[in-house]
C-alpha cells in the first residue's frame, strides 16, 4: 500500500485483539520515526514510555477512564513532556549537538544563549504548553509510522494526568503525562468502528490556496 492508502486504512482502533503481539521490529521502527521526529530547535523537550507490563497497564486503565485499548494492546506509549526548560536541559542539547557534529559555530553559541535567556525565565507552566506542543508532533508521527507497519494504534487524551504521573513517579523525573498510544491488532469481529466510512472535511473546505 501507499502512505496514502495505509492513512485511509488506519483509524481509531476501539477493539484491540489481546492474543496479538507486535512485533519486536515494528516496535522498533515505529520509536525510531519518533526519535527522528521533529521538534522546536532540535530540542526533543519529551520522552517515551513503552509499558507492556500488564499490572501497571490495569492501573493506568483505572485513571484512563476504562479504555480497554490500554490493557488489551501489544505496547502502551506514554508520550511525557518535560515539565520544564532548564538551562541544563538546554545546554545538554546543545552539548551533543556540537559533540555529535564535531564543530562549534558562533551562530549556535548565540542561539544556544538566545534560548537560555529566553526560555527559563517564561516560567514552568508557559514551557509546559511548548513541550507538550512538541510531544504532539511526535504522537502524529508514530500514528504515521504504525500505520506504515500496519499496526493499528489510538492515540488518547482521556486520562487524568496527575494520576498517571503518579504511577510512573514521573515528576521525580521532570516530566509530564500528556498522551497515550497503545499499538495492537483490530479485533475486527468486535469492533464497531472498523467497517464505517472514513470521515474527513473534503479537501476544497479544509485546504486553502494562496497563490
Amino acid at each position: 500500500m501507499s502512505l496514502i492508502n495505509k492513512l485511509k486504512w488506519r483509524y481509531a482502533t476501539k477493539k484491540m485483539d489481546s492474543t496479538k503481539a507486535v512485533p519486536a521490529e515494528k516496535v522498533e521502527r515505529i520509536l525510531e520515526a519518533v526519535r527522528l521526529s521533529a521538534s522546536s530547535s532540535g530540542l526533543q523537550p519529551y520522552e517515551l514510555l513503552v509499558i507492556t507490563n500488564k499490572d501497571l497497564r490495569e492501573k493506568i486503565k483505572a485513571v484512563a477512564n476504562n479504555q480497554a485499548q490500554i490493557t488489551d494492546c501489544s505496547h502502551l506509549i506514554v508520550f511525557a513532556a518535560w515539565d520544564d526548560y532548564t538551562a541544563d536541559r538546554i545546554n545538554q542539547a546543545f552539548d551533543m549537538t556540537e559533540e555529535l557534529r564535531n564543530f562549534k559555530s558562533e551562530a549556535g553559541t548565540a542561539y544556544r544563549q538566545m534560548l537560555l535567556g529566553a526560555y527559563p525565565a517564561r516560567g514552568p507552566e508557559a514551557n509546559f504548553n511548548h513541550t507538550a506542543k512538541q510531544a504532539y508532533i511526535g504522537l502524529g508521527t508514530a500514528l504515521i509510522a504504525a500505520a506504515e507497519e500496519e499496526v493499528d494504534s489510538t492515540p488518547m487524551e482521556g486520562f487524568d494526568p496527575k494520576a498517571l504521573d503518579e504511577i510512573l513517579n514521573l515528576k521525580e523525573k521532570g516530566l509530564r503525562s500528556v498522551a497515550l498510544l497503545p499499538l495492537g491488532y483490530r479485533k475486527a469481529d468486535e469492533d464497531w468502528l472498523l467497517n464505517l466510512k472514513k470521515v474527513r472535511r473534503p479537501a476544497e473546505s479544509f485546504i486553502t490556496w494562496i497563490k
